[in-house]
């Protein structure tokens, strides 16, 4: 389980230049959507009745676990929890807090064509429910990070965040890297041409690997093909990187019909084979949600044409940083092609350890100029423990050193389940600000 704060911190040159573009603050302050549209069960009351956190593969606790279980009205009962946990009233009271970022945790199922039925099992129907999410936090004026929490195979044993709770961990195969950058190029997509998405600035590859390097063969490989992924989308709309030489061209033939015009891309032989096959695979999958959307117009009869669209806004990705794992590990910011940022989780456990100790913790990290000196800049980290008013000032204060933070969760239900507000007062944002931890204007300090 995690514990509380979660905080990212961009490099300060980056957000000035990326949002100023489009006369956003240059600090963020924001919160992740957690448990809405990737269930994490601890997070709501029911979750500690039924859930073993030593072995959560033995109960109900994740999509899977609940479509295998339930599979004729999985469809209907997350539909109900989509439309509840994230609601229009909890984006006005983000942006009445001050929130101006929000971080959203998916699984690959989202893109529901990569889903191999029967033998993988997920509820239908959440690419909806993040439109309609993201219209909302559009129209308030909040920016999003969309972040792929759950990967196909599942990248890390034993954990609810991956959807499936399992000790057979299969995503580091050609087949599931495959899928990955698949869902890659129908998000990139998405983020450039869906209206709904227009408020989306980064999409982060993988959240939480395995921490031992050398259980993630091409692990180094997918990062290349994610970043390739993303630009060959990008290039296609004719959206270039500065510092890049890559280029390519499509035939004027095309020139209203973006899925089209990535069939031609799929074959451009600056991208690597896992590219190219992706790019193709995409594209009837996106066809496919032009049809479900409405957005048949935008994909394939209009003119698709950006190049006046920022780059470092729209084309920003992100990757957990280099020291995320050990045993010699590959360095994402060797496969940098424009803007990118790093994202580091430091864990706390709490104990065994005492408030000064804490503090002294959180005033000396060393996790900024460490990655900085490999390349990873900006660097997004996620501390996590338990208290209070100094506490919350010390990690604000902390990351605040460059351009803001990102905490985890917006919210956690509370009930007898959860010993009232006992584990919200420790996990949800919201609930932080409204016991005064938090100051309503999230630039201040107590």
């Amino acid at each position: 389980m995690r514990q509380i704060l979660t905080g990212l911190v961009l490099s300060s040159t980056f957000v000035a230049r990326a949002w100023a573009a489009i006369g956003q603050p240059t600090h963020i302050y924001g919160v992740n959507l957690g448990s809405w549209l990737v269930l994490e069960l601890w997070m709501l009351p029911q979750g500690d009745k039924p859930t073993n956190y030593a072995n959560c593969s033995t109960c109900i606790s994740t999509e899977s676990s609940f479509a295998q279980a339930y599979p004729d009205t999985v469809d209907a009962t997350f539909a109900q929890h989509w439309d509840t946990w994230f609601t229009q009233s909890d984006v006005s009271t983000l942006k009445a807090a001050g929130i101006n970022t929000v971080r959203i945790p998916l699984g690959y199922w989202i893109v529901e064509d990569l889903v191999d039925r029967p033998s993988e099992s997920y509820p239908r129907g959440g690419l909806n429910y993040l439109r309609r999410g993201l219209g909302w936090l559009q129209d308030a004026g909040i920016q999003v990070i969309l972040d792929h929490h759950a990967l196909p195979g599942v990248q890390t044993a034993q954990q609810m965040f991956t959807g499936n709770c399992t000790t057979d961990v299969q995503f580091y195969t050609p087949y599931n890297y495959g899928r990955a950058l698949v869902w890659t190029a129908v998000m990139t997509t998405l983020s450039h041409l869906d209206p709904d998405f227009g408020n989306v600035f980064a999409i982060e590859a993988a959240n939480e690997p395995i921490n031992d390097a050398a259980q993630t063969p091409d692990y180094g490989t997918f990062q290349e093909n994610f970043v390739q992924t993303i630009r060959a989308v990008e290039l296609t709309l004719g959206i270039s990187v500065p510092s890049s030489n890559l280029s390519v061209s499509v035939s004027a033939s095309v020139s209203n019909n973006f899925t089209a015009a990535l069939i031609e891309t799929s074959s451009a032989t600056i991208f690597s084979a896992e590219v190219q096959a992706a790019l193709l695979a995409a594209v009837p999958i996106i066809m496919g949600i032009g049809a479900t959307y409405g957005l048949q117009t935008i994909f394939e009869a209009s003119p698709f044409k950006q190049s006046g669209t920022p780059y470092m806004y729209n084309g920003m990705r992100s990757f957990m940083d280099v020291n995320w794992q050990y045993n010699n590990p590959s360095n994402p910011a060797d496969v940098a092609i424009g803007p990118q940022a790093y994202d580091d989780h430091l864990y706390y456990s709490s104990a065994g350890n005492d408030p000064t100790s804490y503090m002294i913790s959180i005033c000396n990290l060393p996790e900024i100029q460490a990655d900085a000196a490999l390349g990873n800049s900006p660097l997004c980290s996620m501390p996590q423990t338990e208290f209070l008013y100094q506490w919350a000032d010390a990690q604000k204060l902390a990351y605040s050193k460059g351009a803001g933070w990102i905490y985890w969760n917006f919210k956690i239900e509370t009930s007898n389940l959860t010993n009232g507000t006992a584990r919200a007062r420790q996990w949800s944002y919201l609930e932080g600000l409204e016991l005064g931890f938090f100051t309503q204007d999230p630039a201040a300090f107590h």
